[in-house]
């Protein structure tokens, strides 16, 4: 009996110890670049460029999506904006190289009441508030209940609203009881390391992925079990929490852009966009043609000219947005790597 146990339990162990090496290997890959911050019981991490001397922006403050960490909003906004304004790029709780804190970071709105505690340590007063995908709802959320910390905000290819569907299967077995402890331990890994690629392919499509992009923002980071876990259950959790929390983004005052592209087929812009354009009053809602879930990397410029007219400058947002549908209409590509479908049309889903 001792035999047949350990001749059971032996693969098991097997898997675990892989994946716990694999997990300290992606952190060698893509070491930390932050900074940790006590921010009451829990530490968040996050990557502070000071404000520079002659700095023509407020201060920014840029919160990333699911699946995701401060490498990305980073990638796509750090070298643009140097020198430019102060900058804070977190891992939200849970995410990245912060801790997850309590249950109240489970949601958007004890993840935003985090982000402004932060702010208060690194001396932040106000802030541009820019919310990607997950983060969206996020910024939506420190716009509700901190309206005297934000100057701004933008939303970029935002999941803020109620949506009809699922979410995909794993976030349930991620978090459930013991089940999911074993899933996330022995199967994640080797399952998620096979569609990074595939995975990074569709958040980009119908535009083509920059070529550097894994390289550069470290994906793989979401694969180690406890950060699967808490990723799985800011998942299960957000539907619920927009049912509850999107009738109060009318409170909402603070200058406000969402850009969207036409073709996100992770988070539908005529539901979300449109929905915050709906609610909050004053808002502006650029659409991109032809842009999938990705306007942070594939209209930069159009976000940055966003930014600068929270700021008061005049901008232009409609005619930057056709220039940028003008670049990138040439290198739209017919990429043959097929969709992961949702489990219901409509879905919200990641890598």
């Amino acid at each position: 009996m001792l035999a047949e146990i350990s001749a059971l339990l032996a693969p098991l162990a097997a898997a675990i110890g892989y994946s716990s090496y694999k997990a300290r290997q992606f952190e060698q890959t893509y070491p930390n670049i932050g900074e940790l911050t006590d921010v009451g019981g829990f530490r968040m991490n996050a990557l502070h460029i000071k404000r520079p001397e002659n700095a023509d922006l407020p201060a920014l403050v840029f919160i990333h999506g699911a699946s995701g960490n401060l490498l990305d909003q980073a990638g796509a906004f750090r070298a643009a904006l140097e020198g430019r304004a102060e900058m804070l790029f977190v891992d939200r709780p849970g995410h990245g190289y912060s801790e997850r804190g309590g249950p109240e970071n489970a949601i958007p709105s004890g993840q935003a009441d985090a982000i402004a505690t932060l702010m208060e340590k690194r001396g932040i007063e106000r802030a541009i508030i820019v919310g990607h995908s997950f983060g969206g709802a996020i910024a939506a959320a420190f716009g509700v209940r901190h309206p005297e910390k934000t100057a701004g905000l933008l939303f970029l290819a935002p999941a803020t609203h109620p949506w009809p569907g699922a979410i995909d299967w794993y976030y349930h077995v991620a978090t459930a009881p013991l089940v999911g402890w074993l899933f996330n331990h022995v199967v994640v890994v080797p399952l998620g390391l096979s569609r990074v690629e595939r995975g990074t392919l569709n958040v980009f499509r119908p535009n083509s992925r920059p070529s550097d992009y894994i390289e550069k923002t470290g994906p793989s980071l979401v694969l180690r079990p406890r950060t699967f876990r808490n990723n799985a259950v800011d998942f299960k959790r957000l539907l619920a929490y927009v049912k509850e929390q999107s009738p109060l983004y009318s409170r909402i005052t603070a200058p406000t852009v969402i850009i969207t592209g036409d073709k996100d087929e992770i988070v539908w812009e005529h539901l979300h966009s449109r929905g915050l354009a709906r609610d909050i009053e004053g808002s502006e809602l650029v659409t991109i043609s032809g842009v999938g879930h990705k306007p942070d990397y594939l209209a930069t410029d159009v976000a940055i000219a966003a930014m600068e007219k929270i700021a008061g400058a005049s901008r232009d947002l409609q005619a930057a947005a056709r220039r940028a549908e003008e670049r990138l209409a040439s290198s739209l590509g017919d990429q043959t790597i097929a969709i992961q479908p949702p489990l219901m049309p409509g879905a919200l889903h990641g890598i």
